[in-house]
């Protein structure tokens, strides 16, 4: 493999896992942070709070699939870490929208804003990733000769 295959080859697993790392942190501390879901009540914490701490773990297990993809730059390796990644970010999108859920009101805090965040934030990461692991298929590497 020559040399400037190799670095190309480097920078598009930096970029692709960079993306996947910015993504899956943005699933994980959105709801946290930039677009909360609704306060502790009398009654105790909310569907959306169980929506948002399940958010938290798919989000940093998608932002550690984006840093293997960094760290191994090997073709097959990244097309299992990009389908692993296209899975995860289905169960992102089915937490807050069909799995756990959130609060029944549909002007409640998380309904309004951290729902609909969540939402598009797992699409993008969905296409994009279903987009990557199309043209690694397409784009079948050569296949080496054994010596």
């Amino acid at each position: 493999m020559s040399l400037i295959s190799s670095r190309a080859k480097m920078k598009k697993s930096i970029i692709i896992g960079s993306i996947v790392i910015a993504l899956g942190l943005l699933i994980a501390l959105g709801p946290q942070f930039l677009f909360k879901v609704c306060e502790h009540g009398e009654d105790g914490y909310p569907h959306c709070h169980w929506s948002a701490q399940a958010e938290i773990g798919l989000g940093l297990l998608i932002a550690a699939l984006g840093a293997c993809m960094i760290v191994f730059t090997d073709s097959k390796i990244n097309l299992g870490l990009l389908i692993s990644t296209f899975l995860a970010s289905i169960i992102a999108l089915a937490v807050p929208n069909f799995l756990v859920g959130g609060c029944g009101m549909m002007t409640m805090k998380c309904r309004k804003v951290a729902f609909p965040a969540l939402t598009v934030e797992s699409v993008v990461l969905l296409i994009f990733s279903a987009i990557i692991v199309t043209i690694y298929i397409i784009q079948k590497p050569p296949v080496e000769e054994k010596k």
